[in-house]
C-alpha cells in the first residue's frame, strides 16, 4: 500500500494518522502541513476541537470562527500559540489579501494582530489553533516511513472542516482503494 514519502510532504498536504499510531497527541488526527523546510515540518491538527471557545481567547476575531467556534488542539508544541487558518472566497487570492501569508491555493495564515474586518469578507472560513505539530529535521520522514502518517493532498475545506464530520474516515476514504479500507479501522482492534 503507497501511503507517501517525506518527498511528498509539502505545504498544503494532510498527515493523516495510520490506525496503528497510538501516541495520544496523534491518535487518528489528520495534520494540516503549514511549512516543510530543510529545517523541519510544522502543521496543525484539524480535528481536535477543545472546550474553550475562540471568543474567551482572542475576543476580537471569536465571532467570526467557523463552527464550532472551539479553539483547536493544533498539536503538543506550545499551547499558548494561536494560529489561524483561512480557506478563501473563489476568486480571492492569499497574495493580495492583506493580514495573510498563503500556505495553498486558498489557505493561508492569518495574522491575528490584524483587523477582522478586512479579512472576514474575502474568508469562507477561519479556524484557529492552541498549538502546533513540530518535526526536527528527518523526524517526519522516519515516522513516515515506519508507517505513522499516510501523506494525501488536502482539500481547501478540510481546514474549516465540522469535527464532527468525522474528518479522519473522510479524507481516507476519498483516497480510494486500499486506503478507503482504512477508514473502517475500528481504531482498538479488541472491540472488532
Amino acid at each position: 500500500m503507497q501511503v507517501g514519502s517525506d518527498a511528498d510532504v509539502e505545504p498544503g498536504t494532510l498527515l493523516v494518522a495510520a490506525p496503528q499510531l497510538l501516541d495520544r497527541n496523534f491518535r487518528r488526527t489528520v495534520v494540516y502541513v503549514i511549512h516543510h523546510r530543510a529545517e523541519g515540518t510544522l502543521g496543525v491538527v484539524l480535528n481536535r476541537p477543545s472546550e474553550v471557545t475562540v471568543g474567551e481567547v482572542l475576543p476580537k476575531w471569536g465571532e467570526h470562527a467557523s463552527e464550532p467556534q472551539s479553539l483547536f488542539v493544533g498539536g503538543p508544541v506550545e499551547q499558548r500559540t494561536a494560529i489561524c487558518l483561512a480557506a478563501l472566497r473563489a476568486g480571492e487570492d492569499t497574495g493580495t489579501v492583506s493580514g495573510m501569508v498563503g500556505v495553498r491555493g486558498p489557505v493561508g495564515l492569518v495574522d491575528l494582530d490584524g483587523d477582522p474586518a478586512d479579512l472576514v469578507p474575502k474568508a469562507r472560513g477561519l479556524r484557529f489553533f492552541a498549538g502546533y505539530a513540530g518535526w526536527e529535521p528527518g523526524q517526519l520522514a522516519g515516522e513516515i516511513e515506519r508507517g505513522d502518517w499516510i501523506v494525501v493532498p488536502a482539500l481547501p475545506d478540510d481546514v474549516i472542516a465540522d469535527p464532527g464530520a468525522e474528518l479522519w474516515g473522510r479524507v481516507l476514504r476519498r483516497q480510494g482503494p486500499p486506503l478507503a479500507f482504512l477508514a473502517t479501522h475500528p481504531g482498538d482492534v479488541r472491540l472488532n
